[in-house]
């Protein structure tokens, strides 16, 4: 194995490939003597503090390093020239999609069955598994599957703010979906959430491809059971209909995610990650960045490559929104990294957070978008979301992505309905322990001297094959249809 690495010249640290008697491969050693109170650098970036006097050579972790104050010089758009010539336009490339009516463009053809509040999250349920134990899907190729969109809320809840806001973001978002091909929402009938006022609120024009039904109207739990099955089989002829063409890469929208992170995330899969995403908007393609608490401490990267001052703005607030959001319900924007980030390298979150943002490539900053938004810029874009995967990837979902692609060190088992996540493993040992978990290895970057560059090509040729309907590992597995989890914010009623 390689020699530990040296990330940036100005680094205190250095990153271990081996273990070293107890300290496992990922974490940190001094790279000289660090003083009590001294920042200590990686990435070039101050990670924390160190708590105590540490010794050249010593392990530097949660015992001797801290967090404290991160740079807050706010250095608006001043690589803006430079992310411009990041974005290198190269031979079209293309993938074999779902062109919709609308100008979507699908990457998956599902039937959605949406539930406006928790009370019909049984009913969806049952009809899918029903509707999947007849077999009838089978002499439907074209069509995917049908999936139920569940969730805990809906109605206990303010009937306006942000909780409500985001609920119905997502709800629109998932039956819009340019990977749904036809959608049902089902409701009980008295909820807060009330199909006809979210089609007001989006300014439906009556041609989506959704219907809706209540459990009050259709009679009890099993007379709407049926009545969904029945919806069902008349949609299924129609959504089967659609064939795969050839579609620009320009029309994709890829949600970049990462959890269970470690040591080796921000310098494998993250930054090839990057790599990947800098070619596809090359191509006009969009790239959602997300999990605003996991930027945290990297914001001023970004905004260095904002657009312009109004996307700059929007950012920075969120960021304070988060500190306020926080400390209101009494946690810090250190809570994260996990325990099991931690176990894997990671110290404070302003290390991880320098490593996550890595995912987003070179690119001008062009939107901030709030949670579910739909992506209307191409290019890099971030969302307002919280770390935690289900919700954040729901979020991604909502806003347009046709693709998540999630980088892991420690292993995650997740997956993603309507869109297919691709799984990077940032390490050997994760992609040989977890074959059937994970899409692809990036630990080669360390163990082979893949370069970045060639990673991010290997990424970008795997999303283009996945969008052209190539198996995940998560949809083999028959993951995603529980990981659906709208970010709720507000009081329960």
């Amino acid at each position: 194995m390689p020699e530990p690495i040296l990330l940036h010249s100005a680094d205190d640290v250095v990153i271990l490939t081996q273990k070293e008697g107890s300290i496992a491969a990922g974490h940190k050693l001094a790279r000289h003597a660090i003083a009590t109170g001294a920042p200590i650098r990686k990435f070039g970036q101050i990670i924390g503090y160190a708590s105590e006097d540490i010794a050249q050579g010593q392990h530097v972790h949660s015992h001797n390093c801290t967090i404290g104050a991160h740079d807050r010089a706010y250095e608006i758009g001043v690589d803006l020239e430079a992310a411009k010539r990041a974005v290198s336009a190269k031979e079209a490339l293309s993938f074999q999609g779902y062109q919709r009516p609308d100008g979507q463009i699908g990457t998956r053809n599902y039937i959605a069955l949406c539930a406006t509040v928790n009370c019909s999250a049984t009913v969806i349920r049952q009809a899918a598994e029903e509707i999947r134990a007849s077999g009838i899907l089978a002499q439907y190729p074209n069509v995917d599957g049908v999936f139920a969109l569940a969730h805990g809320t809906g109605c206990g809840m303010a009937s306006e703010g942000a909780g409500w806001e985001n609920l119905q973001r997502v709800l629109w978002g998932y039956a819009t979906h340019p990977n749904v091909g036809g959608a049902i929402f089902v409701g009980l009938g008295c909820e807060v959430m009330q199909v006809a006022r979210m089609k007001a609120m989006f300014q439906g024009s009556g041609q989506e491809r959704f219907h809706g039904l209540t459990i009050q109207d259709s009679g009890g739990t099993r007379a709407t059971i049926d009545a969904i099955s029945e919806k069902v089989l008349a949609l299924l002829p129609q959504v089967n209909d659609n064939r795969r063409t050839t579609c620009p890469a320009s029309g994709l929208s890829v949600a970049l995610q990462c959890g269970g992170s470690d040591g080796y995330s921000g310098i494998t899969a993250n930054p090839a990650l990057g790599a990947a995403a800098d070619i596809l908007v090359g191509q006009g393609g969009a790239v959602i960045l997300s999990e605003t608490p996991e930027i945290y401490g990297a914001e001023q990267l970004l905004l260095r490559r904002a657009a312009n001052k109004e996307t700059a703005e929007k950012l920075i607030e969120r960021i304070r929104w988060w500190e306020d959001y926080t400390a209101m319900n009494g946690g810090s924007m250190d809570n994260n990294p996990s325990p099991g980030n931690k176990a894997g390298g990671l110290t404070t979150i302003l290390e991880k957070s320098l490593g996550a943002a890595s995912k987003g490539g070179s690119t001008p900053l062009n939107d901030v978008l709030s949670y579910g938004e739909k992506i209307t810029q191409r290019g890099l874009v971030f969302m307002d979301t919280p770390g935690y995967d289900p919700v954040s990837v729901t979020g991604q979902i909502a806003g347009g992505a046709q693709v998540v692609v999630f980088t892991t060190g420690r292993g995650s088992a997740f997956g993603s309905k309507p869109a297919p996540t691709v799984k990077l493993a940032t390490n050997d040992l994760l992609f040989s322990t977890m074959r059937d978990d994970m899409d692809l290895n990036c630990g080669d970057i360390v163990s082979a001297a893949v370069t970045i560059e060639q990673k991010g090509a290997e990424i970008l040729e795997m999303i283009l094959a996945v969008a052209s309907g190539a198996p995940t590992k998560s949809e083999a597995l028959g993951l995603g249809d529980h990981e659906i989890l709208p970010w709720q914010i507000g009081a329960v009623m």
